[in-house]
């Protein structure tokens, strides 16, 4: 017989770092999706295409790395932004690596979403208690992404 709902202990549950982590970045999603929606592109493709134009060409294995994205999930997003034309992605090189590029529709997509980031994210600072707050916090989530990626890397497979 399954058991109850009431039989299970689940305290502490409520702070789960996954859980609050996911909840806030669902919606901070949400929310920059609808302040980018006139660009044609969500934060998610803006995240990829600033971080290519970044360092233009750069390998799919760097982006993957920059983003802390697993290659199956990232494969995806670059084949959709490569079919909507925004991006190139080069046949293997040596090594078998794949190179990455903006094409000029790429370029006029993040042009059309930069004035529109900047909005949001001023407007989102400010509602944070200011820039300075921001860069903490951000410098924050940065040392927190370290952290959880280097505990991941610790784990074996049979662990996960």
């Amino acid at each position: 017989m399954p058991a109850l709902s009431s039989d299970f202990d689940l305290t502490g549950t409520g702070y789960c770092a996954s859980f609050n982590f996911r909840r806030a970045t669902r919606a901070i999603t949400a929310l920059y999706d609808r302040a980018l929606q006139e660009s044609g592109i969500r934060s998610t493709q803006f995240a990829i295409l600033t971080a290519v134009v970044k360092t233009q060409p750069v390998s799919i294995s760097t982006i993957s790395e920059i983003l802390i994205m697993d290659a199956t999930t990232l494969t995806r997003s670059l084949d959709l932004l490569r079919k909507q034309g925004l991006l190139t992605i080069s046949p293997r090189a040596k090594m078998r690596q794949r190179f990455l590029n903006l094409t000029l529709e790429g370029e006029k997509a993040l042009a059309r979403a930069i004035p529109l980031w900047r909005k949001i994210q001023q407007e989102f600072e400010e509602n944070i208690g200011g820039s300075d707050h921001w860069r903490t916090l951000r410098a924050e989530l940065e040392s927190l992404a370290k952290l959880a990626a280097s505990l991941e890397k610790k784990q074996s497979p049979l662990q996960l």
